[in-house]
């Protein structure tokens, strides 16, 4: 009788709701239908590095009851680039054969790392360097990576956005308030886009498409001619000033993030119209939380897909969402083509032919 099978999985990059979906049906099917152990590596890489590799035998009763959790039950980091590992005393290393030399520790046949392109644009060169069985699961709030429709944690991203934009106009028609949600989006102006439209914001502001404060200002004007005494925007994270520069944040270790355009914003409309604003930033919700019906249905065919690739020797690829199939790309060509908005895109479309303001 031929050895059992086994397998690894881990989450890579930042956490997002839909994670544990994808572990819990890649379980289901190497254990129930293949007979496979499945180990589940904790905090991604970084699990592997240690010695023994941080790893725990995942099986269908232990994930049974995680469908409807946010997070990741493994962990998940967003830090340390292997090849250019920072140590604790200041200098960097390559430790990416640690890693490998874990996934050859903990007898893994294949593993399914779930990740956005930086993720598995790394996993991919330790399983090139190592000749490592990878498959790809994609995972990213912006929706951004190229060949699939849809990644994991985008969907109940956009609808705790449009949840607060549902919210917002109560309390910004109240107050005859110029109310502006800053949302994420490292690059790409999806969720910003797909929120936008569903929560009913007069305007819209993303990466891909240049704005001009007299434009918002002028939609601003145009709604209290119609009677309307508030407004509603929101605004991607990577949206530029008006002088083209990106919006930092800067905490007590040095450390800077996207964020804070929605305060530039709001200063700069206050001066230019004399309305009155109020800013909020939804930064890490859109992160957690119970993952949406769509979240768990897709990364449950994710989690099984994944699995039937290992099953069938086809490595190195990518599981992807187009036109309602399951599909695989090669990981490199998944990474390969980034996917911001496309100006031309029926949703940029909608949006302009509802009267919305995208800023230019």
């Amino acid at each position: 009788m031929a050895k059992p099978k086994r397998i690894g999985i881990l989450t890579s990059g930042g956490d997002c709701a839909g994670l544990n979906a994808v572990i819990r049906a890649a379980v289901y099917r190497a254990q129930g239908t293949y007979g496979w152990e499945v180990m589940g590596i904790r905090q991604a890489t970084h699990g592997l590095m240690l010695r023994p590799p941080s790893a725990t035998p995942l099986t269908i009763e232990k994930v049974d009851p995680i469908l409807t959790a946010g997070g990741t039950i493994l962990g998940t980091t967003n830090k340390g680039d292997p090849f250019a590992f920072p140590m604790a005393d200041g200098s960097v290393q390559d430790r990416s054969q640690e890693i490998i030399d874990g996934y050859h520790e903990l007898g893994l046949d294949a593993l399914i790392g779930i990740g956005g392109d930086g993720s598995l644009a790394i996993l991919r060169r330790l399983a090139v360097q190592g000749n490592l069985n990878l498959v790809g699961v994609p995972k990213t709030i912006d929706n951004d990576v190229g060949s699939t429709d849809l990644s994991i944690g985008f969907d109940t991203a956009v609808n705790i956005a449009t949840e607060a934009l549902d919210r917002l106009h109560f309390t910004a028609a109240s107050h005859s308030r110029v109310m502006i949600l800053e949302v994420m989006g490292r690059d790409a102006g999806h969720i910003a886009l797909h929120a936008g439209i569903a929560g009913g914001a007069d305007v819209i502001l993303i990466p891909e498409i240049p704005y001009s404060l007299d434009s918002i200002c002028q939609k601003i004007e145009d709604l209290q001619h119609q009677g309307k005494n508030y407004c509603l925007v929101i605004v991607a994270e990577a949206v530029r000033t008006g002088a083209g520069e990106t919006v930092m944040t800067t905490n007590q270790l040095g450390q800077s993030r996207l964020g804070g355009i929605g305060h530039y914003l709001a200063d700069r409309i206050s001066e230019a119209s004399g309305a009155e604003t109020r800013v909020t930033v939804l930064g890490h919700i859109q992160r957690g939380g119970t993952p949406s019906s769509v979240e768990r249905l897709i990364g449950s065919a994710f989690g099984v897909a994944a699995v039937d690739l290992i099953a069938d020797g086809k490595f190195d690829q990518m599981v992807t969402w187009r036109n309602r199939h399951v599909e695989s790309v090669p990981i490199a060509e998944a990474i390969a083509q980034y996917k911001g908005v496309d100006t031309n895109d029926i949703l940029v479309k909608t949006a302009r032919s509802m009267g919305i303001c995208l800023g230019d």
